[in-house]
């Protein structure tokens, strides 16, 4: 977990004013490292379910959802 601090809130304000990214220029990129994710075998779309289950309930346990 991160801990908020000043300059950790200064930098990411600063970032988001730099960054002039379009809608369209992140799903490109994003297409682009799945794609590349995918050729190194980091995960295939064939398992990339796999697991979730366990994500939805610690995600439930760490908001204090009722499961």
């Amino acid at each position: 977990m991160v801990i908020r601090v000043p300059e950790l809130d200064r930098f990411y304000r600063r970032l988001a004013a730099e960054e002039s990214l379009s809608h369209e220029d992140a799903l490109r990129i994003f297409d682009a490292l799945h794609s590349e994710a995918i050729l190194l075998g980091a995960f295939s779309d064939a398992t990339i379910l796999d697991g979730l289950e366990v994500d939805l309930r610690v995600a439930k346990a760490v908001n204090g959802l009722k499961p």
